[in-house]
């Protein structure tokens, strides 16, 4: 991991330390390409947690937005998942 995207992840988990009291509901938000393989690797990293998923194609069809509210048990556990998402080609966390 480069030192941006490092610095990025570490400001990230303070701001979420300093908005949210542990375990709390997070709402993760991505858009990854229109590809049913993509958008199922997003939806496991999420397997057993009791996430609400919920998928939006874009109007052209070449994009699927992932929205995934689930409960968290850390802003580390939160900077984790977007880590394990973060190899899904083309995806973007939002």
């Amino acid at each position: 991991m480069d030192k941006k995207t490092q610095e990025f992840y570490e400001r990230l988990k303070t701001e979420l330390d300093e908005a949210n009291v542990w375990p709390a509901e997070y709402l993760f938000k991505f858009i990854v390409p229109t590809d049913k393989q993509k958008i199922d690797t997003v939806e496991n990293a999420f397997n057993g947690m009791g996430a609400v998923i919920h998928t939006t194609q874009s109007k052209t069809g070449k994009f699927t937005s992932v929205s995934v509210n689930v409960r968290m048990e850390s802003s580390q556990s939160i900077v984790d998942k977007y880590i394990e998402v973060s190899t899904v080609e083309g995806i973007i966390s939002l």
